[in-house]
């Protein structure tokens, strides 16, 4: 017989989700892994002969996700772990974006994502419950210039998973939002879409280009044992910020913005609502 999860990893060609497949297969695990092209994923195929199924998928296509989460459903019996992760990033200025690079933009990062929920959602809960790992950001909740597509579509996320959580709790379906922190996953590079320049930010874009720098960020697969045993856990959070530096980050955030709320308390208790 058979032991072991079965894992559903969306966006799993490469960055994040090619370090969580790799993890996954390595414990013994089996993986439907899920992407637009799933050519990078030949050689694990060849080296977990029947424990991978590679899955052509594009997530934004609503009808072909549902198809999808179907054949990986099917083959191996069962889903245990659902990792909502592909996505892409919209590098740019909100007045430079156009319609069509927003609308794609969120119909992969937060469409995508809730199209694959709903797809999984009545195979787990006919099984009795699962797992469901929304890849979120760290820089869920707050925006910041050139990147704000990315945080609006990822904070759009995590709100809808603390919905879904609540929704599907009584089934036995475990949610967990997973606020990403900054990984060399190649989202600045083969996963960026870019706006066409306007010369008015031409002083905030060098400024901004100057704050990121050059440091890619840690290997991905650094992230993966934390996924592994984030899986493990029978009672897990309902979020977790991966990273220590980005929890450093996100508790300085939180804290600012606390700091900001009581500096106008005033203001706020004017009115009665």
């Amino acid at each position: 017989m058979t032991t072991g999860k079965v894992w559903f990893i969306t966006g799993a060609s490469r960055g994040l989700g090619r370090a969580f497949t790799e993890a996954a297969l390595g414990s013994g695990d089996r993986v439907v892994a899920a992407a637009r092209d799933v050519e990078p994923l030949a050689d694990l195929a060849a080296e977990h002969p029947g424990a991978l199924v590679q899955l052509p998928l594009d997530v934004s296509d609503r009808q072909a996700v549902r198809a999808g989460v179907d054949r990986a459903a099917a083959a191996f019996g069962r889903l245990d772990v659902v990792v909502n992760n592909a996505g892409g990033l919209l590098y740019g200025m909100v007045e430079e974006a156009t319609e069509e690079q927003i609308r794609a933009h969120l119909d992969v990062n937060f469409f995508g994502a809730v199209w694959v929920a709903q797809a999984v959602v009545p195979h787990l809960r006919a099984q009795g419950g699962g797992r469901i790992l929304q890849v979120t950001s760290m820089a869920s909740g707050g925006g910041m210039a050139t990147v704000g597509f990315y945080a609006a579509g990822k904070t759009a996320l995590d709100s809808i998973s603390e919905a879904l959580a609540m929704e599907v709790e009584q089934f036995g379906i475990k949610v967990t939002i997973v606020q990403m922190g900054g990984y060399d996953t190649g989202l600045f590079t083969t996963g960026t879409t870019a706006t066409a320049p306007h010369p008015a930010y031409e002083s905030l874009r060098a400024k901004m280009a100057e704050m990121w720098g050059d440091d890619a960020g840690p290997d991905p697969r650094t992230a993966a044992p934390v996924i592994m045993e984030l899986a493990k856990l029978p009672e897990p959070p309902r979020r977790l910020i991966l990273g220590s530096r980005s929890y450093d980050i996100v508790q300085e955030a939180d804290r600012a913005r606390t700091e900001l709320y009581h500096a106008w308390e005033h203001l706020s208790r004017m009115a009665p609502g």
